[in-house]
């Protein structure tokens, strides 16, 4: 997923190594704002609700996504986009690699990969395997 031409969320297809892919059916992008203290490092960073209201809007929204009105994937979105965008062997770049250890950096402040609590029996089996293998 990219934002602004940075990628933000990477999740490579493994289906052969037995490890879930959502693509049995659409995928929706949303936004909201709601009270994740759950997903703030156990609760560490709290809500400031005495800056309420919160204030959002979208300029010069672009999305490059192909749309389906059904739950089921588009047949024909494998026609709209290249085989390169939709091949699970493509690779990001060096560049966008950097970009997105620099978003995880700066801005990601869950990684269920490093949940204990979550998984206390082990990580589920994509977390072993890296980002970008």
């Amino acid at each position: 997923l990219y934002v602004d031409g940075v990628p933000i969320r990477i999740y490579k297809n493994r289906e052969s190594m037995g490890i879930p892919y959502p693509n049995k059916q659409a995928m929706r992008v949303h936004s909201s704002i709601w009270n994740a203290d759950w997903a703030t490092r156990g609760g560490l960073i709290k809500v400031d609700w005495a800056q309420a209201p919160f204030t959002v809007a979208f300029r010069d929204l672009v999305l490059d996504a192909c749309v389906s009105y059904t739950d089921s994937p588009d047949p024909s979105c494998k026609k709209t986009y290249s085989a390169s965008r939709l091949d699970p062997g493509v690779h990001l770049s060096a560049s966008d690699q950097a970009k997105l250890a620099w978003v995880r950096k700066n801005y990601m402040i869950y990684n269920y990969c490093a949940d204990a609590k979550r998984f206390p029996q082990g990580w589920p089996r994509e977390c072993s395997l890296g980002l970008y293998s």
